[in-house]
């Protein structure tokens, strides 16, 4: 039984489940969402990020076990995919009372980004469409936390367009580790069609573009927080952009996206006390 809860848990991608959670309650955190306010966030995005892993490894496990991927509890047979098919759907299910936590207007936007996500996993991984879940669940989630304060304002463009351009970035950047077997497994997503050194320009242009918006978005003159971290952004990109160069093998490219894409989001959370 503990081990089955165990295996249960890493198939729900813990690393960015606890991630995007914890930015999420963040962000609710320096919006100025209050303690239960905050909770509420957590536990939606928790829930949804919990569907979402376990809908993926449901669909990917006869991939997953032809690939000998040893990270994926379902396809080496530690816990049965009927039980990881019923944990997505009753995740799914709950994620919508959990929103109405939030009002009206933000469970709506949370079921939006659900949805989307849910579709990326199929049918929309294998098709030139692929980021489009990523703009989409990445942009609702900054809309989800900002109208579920009691004032319940309009989210800025600036900040949801933030979020969908980071979340386009994540998908280019988080394909590159696998793009060689995922082109064998058959998924052909943009970032696969595009090739390493296309989508490895992109994700480096798109997470840039994410600095921009949080640095210039906000009314008023730009901070110098913001400043500085668009310069770094710069540095960071071009440095690792040279070294791709001079070493194609390399992964610098790569590592320098992801840095960038930390600094973002720094960024975000900077941005979010001036909404």
């Amino acid at each position: 039984m503990t081990r089955a809860v165990g295996a249960l848990a890493r198939a729900t991608h813990p690393q960015p489940t606890l991630a995007v959670t914890a930015g999420a309650a963040a962000l609710a955190l320096a919006t100025g969402r209050d303690g239960p306010g905050v909770a509420a966030v957590a536990v939606t995005v928790l829930a949804s990020q919990l569907a979402v892993g376990w809908h993926n490894d449901w669909l990917d496990t006869e991939r997953d076990a032809a690939a000998h991927r040893p990270d994926k509890p379902v396809a080496r047979g530690e816990v049965s995919r009927r039980l990881v098919g019923w944990a997505a759907a009753v995740a799914a299910v709950v994620t919508v009372p959990l929103a109405l936590l939030s009002g009206v207007p933000a469970a709506l936007v949370a079921t939006v980004g659900l949805g989307s996500a849910l579709a990326y996993n199929w049918p929309l991984k294998f098709t030139p469409a692929s980021p489009l879940p990523y703009l989409v669940s990445f942009g609702a989630l900054p809309a989800f936390v900002v109208l579920g304060r009691p004032d319940g304002p309009a989210p800025p463009w600036w900040l949801v367009a933030a979020g969908a351009t980071l979340g386009a970035g994540a998908h280019f950047a988080n394909v590159l580790p696998d793009l060689d077997d995922d082109l064998r497994q058959g998924v052909r997503g943009l970032p696969q069609r595009l090739g390493r050194p296309a989508s490895t320009a992109v994700a480096a242009g798109l997470v840039m573009a994410v600095s921009v918006l949080l640095t210039f978005g906000p009314a008023g003159p730009p901070p110098v927080a913001g400043l500085v971290a668009l310069g770094a952004a710069a540095v960071i990109l071009a440095v690792g952009g040279y070294w791709q160069w001079r070493r194609p093998r390399s992964r610098v490219a790569f590592r320098a996206v992801l840095v960038v894409a930390l600094i973002d989001v720094g960024l975000l959370l900077l941005a979010g006390s001036l909404v």
